[in-house]
Parts: structure tokens; C-alpha cells; sequence
């Protein structure tokens, strides 16, 4: 726990400036995260990452998380749409299945396919969130720790009752609830105390979804670790795991936000 705590604070010291500063630069650290999520899941299926197949999962998934202003500056891209540079990355994936007459094969197109989109996607949310306000940003971020610490310290002395045993033995009904407590908490001091213009039954409703969500993407990211038989999807982080532990509520929530406009 003291570990936890200890990588908690020193991530924060790190992170939370340059989401202040924003820009480029945050861009750049948005990069870099997905591009460490994005290796731990090969890792986790032990899959070749210094390979052709490995090389284009990676260039499609770069391509795609380029914001529309730098992905007008090059010409060779700017008549395709990103479901079209998608389709290219794709079907140059499949064709890895021939060139290595199927030592790469179909199962492993699909899932380099659904990580780049999974993870790209994801943390391509966290910048679009980010340029639409800062406070928007940390209300999201603010209620989903709230909802983490919640559950865990409410499922620690309440915990009775499990709330998904095959998946996540250790997460309990009684700490999702706390959780989505706490979520709301912290939903109700922005109310007060920022300048969101929501009004107080979006910001509560706000709340209870973002516990519900991002408990969901915690429930995901312990499903890809159950299957792989892996305890952390990565050590980058003592105490906490890999990128993927760290963000796994995170990369559920923001884009089914921004997907259906509730941010």
C-alpha cells in the first residue's frame, strides 16, 4: 500500500502539470502512454513487437490518434478519412498473414486490430477531452479516482458481497456503490465550485455513470489479464501495475462521453 501511494503521488506530480500546460505537450505525453498501453498488450499475448506486423499496428494506430489540424499538414493523408486509414492498416495486417504464410495468423491480426483501436481511441480521448477545458477534464478525472478510491476503501471494510467473482474476485457490490458515493461526492463539489455549466441532475447523473462505466473498463481490463493469466498488465508503475492498470477506467469512460456528446 505505502508503494502505491508513494507511485500515486510522484505520477501525479508529473502528470497533473503538464495537463495544465496542455498542448503539444500533453499530446506528446498522450502519445507515449498509448504507445507503452499498446506494447503491454503485446506483451501480454506474447507477440512480436519489432516485427512488420507489429510495425504497422503501430503506424495505424499513430496515424489515427493525429489530431484533424496535424493530420491536414500531410498531403498523402488528407483524402482518406480515419475509417479509410483504418481499413488500410487493417487489410495490410491481413496481408502480414500471407507474407509470413500464417505464422501470423488471423487471430493475431484481430487482436492487433482491436488493441490499436482499443488503446488509440481511448487515449485520443483524453486529448480531445482536454482541449474542450481543463476543468472539464479533471471533473471526469476527479469522480473516476473518486470512484477508485471509493471502492476499494469501502469494499475493504464493507466488502461482503462479490461483485463479479469469475472476472475480479476482489471487487465487492458493497465497494461499487461506495465508489459511485464518492463519484457523486466529487461531482457535487465541481457543482459547487466550478464554473461547469451542467446543472445538479446532470452533474449527479454524471456521477453515477462514470462509477458505472468505469467500473465496467476496470471489469475489461481484468478480463484481458484473467484470459492472458497475468497479474498486472505491465510494472511501469510499482504498486500499480502497468498503464493499462492505471488508466483501464479512464480509456472505457472518455470515449463513450464524447461518442454520445454527455461532455
Amino acid at each position: 500500500m505505502k508503494q502505491r501511494v508513494i507511485t500515486g503521488v510522484i505520477a501525479a506530480a508529473l502528470f497533473l502539470p503538464i495537463l495544465w500546460i496542455g498542448g503539444k505537450l500533453f499530446l506528446a505525453v498522450v502519445y507515449l502512454l498509448a504507445t507503452i498501453g499498446l506494447t503491454e498488450l503485446f506483451l501480454m499475448r506474447k507477440m512480436r513487437i519489432v516485427s512488420i506486423s507489429g510495425i504497422i499496428t503501430y503506424l495505424t494506430m499513430w496515424v489515427l490518434m493525429l489530431p484533424s489540424e496535424i493530420l491536414m499538414k500531410f498531403d498523402f493523408l488528407t483524402g482518406f478519412t480515419r475509417l479509410e486509414l483504418l481499413y488500410i492498416g487493417i487489410s495490410l495486417l491481413l496481408g502480414c498473414m500471407v507474407i509470413s504464410k500464417n505464422k501470423f495468423n488471423f487471430d493475431d491480426a484481430g487482436f492487433s486490430a482491436l488493441s490499436l483501436i482499443y488503446v488509440g481511441v481511448s487515449f485520443s480521448a483524453l486529448y480531445v477531452t482536454r482541449e474542450h477545458g481543463l476543468t472539464l477534464l479533471l471533473l471526469v478525472l476527479f469522480m473516476i479516482w473518486g470512484s477508485d478510491t471509493g471502492a476499494y476503501q469501502f469494499g475493504v471494510k464493507f466488502g461482503k458481497h462479490k461483485l463479479w467473482p469469475t472476472i475480479s474476485p476482489k471487487k465487492s457490490i458493497e465497494g461499487f456503490f461506495g465508489g459511485m458515493l464518492l463519484s457523486v461526492v466529487v461531482a457535487l463539489c465541481f457543482y459547487f465550485f466550478s464554473d461547469i455549466s451542467f446543472s445538479l441532475i446532470k452533474f449527479i447523473l454524471l456521477g453515477v455513470m462514470i462509477a458505472v462505466v468505469g467500473t465496467f473498463g476496470d471489469l475489461v481490463q481484468s478480463a484481458f489479464k484473467r484470459h492472458y493469466r497475468v497479474k498486472d498488465s505491465g510494472n511501469i508503475l510499482p504498486g500499480h501495475g502497468g498503464i493499462l492498470d492505471r488508466f483501464d477506467s479512464i480509456l472505457y469512460t472518455l470515449p463513450i462521453l464524447l461518442i454520445f456528446n454527455i461532455i
